[in-house]
């Protein structure tokens, strides 16, 4: 089928917008706000709002939307600075424990690999993102050693994504060290680790394309154990594609690496900011925060 919508100039996408029975109270401001942020991106907060002959519910305002993008903006912000304090403490504990076992060039070692040809696509990667690197350490490396020479784990894996990190460690055939890392985060055991790490990474990405997390299913299902070391949840009832499953792993791993976190304050701050966003709709169940987890 051939392509044939004409482009639409941000007036007549209000328009439109108004003839399937969206109420716009201030059109300077939605034409503001849609010269900001393009009508694709926003059309998928539109949808909640929508019959399914496309015309919009009664009472449905514009205002309304855009309040829920924000909040997913918001939330996107909270949650990618949670990744990253996740992501250094990953990356830091991971070069520590690997590089004593094995020393700091286990990542060129087939050996300690459980799959060759992960092992030969890991290792395409790094070399890549070495030959690309712009960091002074790996400049002044290469001045000292040659440009034919990895640098040792602590500088090599600094310049990795947290997707190659995860499989660097997914596939480390050394089981009593991945143990040590998961059980350093208060986690029982390294599946579930790995679990939500693929897991935390497709948030991760969702986040950094600053793509809708809102109300979103996640492929990657972080395994929810009953019974954890630290303050948890009932698993009961839990969607594990939903934003709340992948959440609950985020507070609970940043308590695994500072007991002081504030994450769990700061989204319960968020979601009573915008009282009018629903949490059933990221799959937050029916007394979410009365949870351990979550005091």
């Amino acid at each position: 089928m051939e392509y044939n919508k004409p482009a639409l100039s941000i007036t007549d996408q209000l328009a439109a917008l108004e003839q399937r029975g969206l109420t716009i109270n201030d059109l300077t401001a939605a034409e503001q706000f849609l010269n900001n942020v393009s009508y694709f991106r926003f059309a998928a907060y539109l949808r909640i709002f929508e019959q399914p002959d496309r015309t919009f519910r009664a009472g449905s305002t514009f205002e309304q939307v855009t309040t829920l993008y924000m909040f997913d903006v918001e939330l996107r912000r909270l949650l990618f600075a949670a990744v990253q304090r996740i992501e250094i403490a990953l990356r830091s504990r991971v070069i520590h424990q690997f590089s004593l076992a094995h020393g700091p060039f286990w990542f060129l070692d087939a050996s300690v690999a459980t799959d060759k040809r992960k092992f030969a696509e890991n290792l395409a990667t790094l070399q890549r993102e070495l030959e690309r690197s712009k960091e002074d350490f790996i400049k002044e490396h290469t001045a000292k050693y040659g440009p034919t020479n990895f640098p040792p784990a602590w500088k090599m894996l600094e310049l990795v994504s947290f997707g190659c990190l995860t499989k660097l460690y997914m596939n480390f055939a050394d089981t009593p060290a991945r143990k040590r890392i998961a059980r350093s985060f208060g986690v029982a055991k390294y599946e579930y680790l790995e679990s939500w790490m693929k897991a935390v990474n497709a948030l991760r990405n969702a986040c950094a394309h600053h793509a809708r997390v809102w109300n979103r299913n996640f492929p990657n299902r972080p395994q929810l154990p009953s019974v954890l070391r630290h303050e948890w949840i009932n698993v009961d009832g839990i969607a594990p594609t939903s934003l709340y499953a992948i959440i609950c792993c985020i507070a609970y791993w940043l308590r695994g690496i500072d007991p002081q976190s504030t994450f769990a304050t700061d989204l319960k701050t968020l979601l009573a900011k915008y009282p009018t966003v629903s949490p059933s709709a990221m799959g937050f169940v029916q007394g979410w925060e009365r949870e351990p987890l979550w005091q």
